[in-house]
């Protein structure tokens, strides 16, 4: 027992060390808020399980920190993200696209040539040499972080030690490209290359104000914190973007711009009639399957169960490219045997509504063994006396299957049916590894497909579009949610689930 609770005390120890590590790293990347969270949950989990007066919470508090974690938090992220612009075209926070556009220098053309001297110690001096003649030179500095040397001019006849040559020079390069050489007249130079310095100035700078100034022009820039842009005068943003808040913007754009709203909703129609039409033929073909499996006369059973099984025994990821070769249009097994049969290659991936129906069998032929699992369970829990008595009376196994089996598996596989219905809203495993979404649509402005479900629609706005609209990806993820929840308590109050059989 002393052992036991040792270990305990140790386990706990090593928590506490690996938490308040990882809140110290987590401020050391300027990340405070974070660091903060860290500290009050350890503080809170400390004192859960160190106060006798909490001891039900100990075994309630690691599942709630863990729904906090991966459901809620994800959900709420997901849903803060909707209400901003981040995209591929704002990534940035406000300060740091400042700072990107503060640190750009724009080149004039001049160029000097330089020599690195070794000053001993690990210490470096530079000198510059303009083409017409003039000398600069700066203070000894070290090479590594990024240094920013400040030159003064230096009289021709000035001392100087034997400057380093091209060997060292060549192993210093990656130091160098991070120096910056300030010229008397504030023009600054970097590396371009082992002999040579080009002349540069910042492209921008900052006026009293807060707002930017071009060096090049003078065009100010003003931040449109509303759609999170540096623009000039005349309203022309200037990359990059950084992120704002834009409320429901991403909400009307889903709603009120065609260019999203009609694919929105092509999207969802054919979503909802998968997920419903998947649902049904997988517990269909499942219940005849597992009913067939019960038959008493039935020889060779446990042949049977695991030959019905294997397509849920092989991973989906694996399965369903073999799929994808079965139905290739060309050299696919499927089209070879229509085609020896009955002359036609259908064209599975050219064709909306044959697309349609192959991810429709392909998916039914990976859901229904779990389907039939469920079933075969179920019906083993009815009475044998049911189907005797209704054998007296003359029933056959249709009027079984319909009066017995049926009724009475339906409620307790209804909240199975609603995660699976769910599951197969969401399925963006086998739209990707299929079809991809193909064919696609190509009236829209968006990338979507005919086989896109909600989920790959998503995927497809968040990382394989142009723009990579990931506020927007996030809001019709939010909306998918809500949708699935709303689907889900409708069919369990339609099924009644958790109220008395009467």
């Amino acid at each position: 027992m002393k052992a036991v609770r040792f270990a305990l005390m140790a386990l706990g120890a090593l928590s506490l060390v690996a938490a308040l590590g990882l809140a110290f790293a987590l401020h050391a990347a300027h990340a405070s808020g974070w660091a903060l969270a860290v500290i009050a949950l350890t503080a809170l989990a400390t004192w859960v399980y160190a106060s006798p007066r909490f001891m039900a919470w100990r075994y309630i508090a690691p599942g709630g920190l863990a729904a906090a974690l991966f459901i809620v938090f994800p959900m709420l992220y997901t849903l803060g993200i909707s209400f901003t612009n981040y995209s591929g075209e704002h990534l940035l926070s406000y300060e740091r696209a400042t700072d990107v556009l503060l640190a750009r220098g724009q080149g004039d053309g001049r160029s000097m040539g330089f020599t690195l001297e070794p000053q001993g110690g690990g210490r470096w001096r530079l000198h510059v040499l303009s083409d017409d003649g003039h000398r600069y030179a700066g203070a000894p500095f070290t090479l590594g972080d990024t240094v920013r040397v400040a030159l003064q001019d230096a009289p021709d006849d000035a001392p100087a030690t034997p400057a380093a040559d091209l060997r060292t020079l060549t192993a210093q390069v990656p130091a160098l490209r991070r120096v910056t050489a300030l010229l008397p007249d504030g023009s600054e130079m970097r590396v371009l290359s082992l002999r040579r310095l080009a002349v540069e100035r910042p492209a921008y700078v900052r006026e009293a104000d807060g707002a930017l100034r071009a060096t090049a022009d003078g065009t100010r820039l003003v931040a449109d914190l509303d759609e999170g842009w540096w623009r000039r005068a005349d309203g022309t943003p200037v990359t990059p973007g950084f992120r704002a808040t834009v409320g429901l913007a991403n909400y009307r754009s889903i709603f009120g711009e065609s260019r999203f709203y009609q694919p929105f909703m092509r999207v969802f129609a054919w979503t909802v009639a998968f997920a419903s039409l998947n649902t049904l033929f997988t517990f269909v073909i499942g219940l005849l399957l597992a009913v067939a499996l019960n038959w008493p006369a039935l020889k060779g059973k446990p042949g049977y169960r695991i030959a019905l099984f294997l397509p849920y025994a092989v991973p989906a990821f694996i399965s369903i490219p073999v799929f994808r070769g079965l139905f290739n249009e060309n050299l696919g097994e499927i089209n070879l045997v229509l085609f020896q049969l009955f002359g036609v290659r259908p064209g599975w991936f050219s064709d909306a509504t044959l697309a349609r129906s192959m991810v429709l069998i392909v998916n039914t032929w990976l859901g229904y063994p779990y389907m039939m699992i469920l079933c075969m369970g179920l019906i083993k829990a009815i009475p044998d006396e049911l189907y005797e008595a209704s054998a007296l009376v003359g029933a056959g196994p249709l009027m079984n299957l319909w009066r017995i089996t049926l009724p009475l598996i339906v409620r307790p596989m209804a909240p199975l049916l609603v995660a699976s219905f769910a599951s197969n809203f969401n399925n963006l495993t086998l739209v990707a590894l299929l079809t991809n979404g193909a064919p696609d649509y190509l009236d829209t402005a968006v990338p979507v497909g005919a086989t896109d479900l909600l989920a790959s629609y998503t995927y497809r706005i968040a990382f394989q579009d142009s723009g990579q609209h990931y506020a927007l990806a996030c809001a019709i993820a939010t909306i998918v949610f809500l949708i699935v929840a709303t689907l889900a308590l409708a069919n369990l109050r339609l099924f009644k689930v958790g109220k008395p059989v009467r």
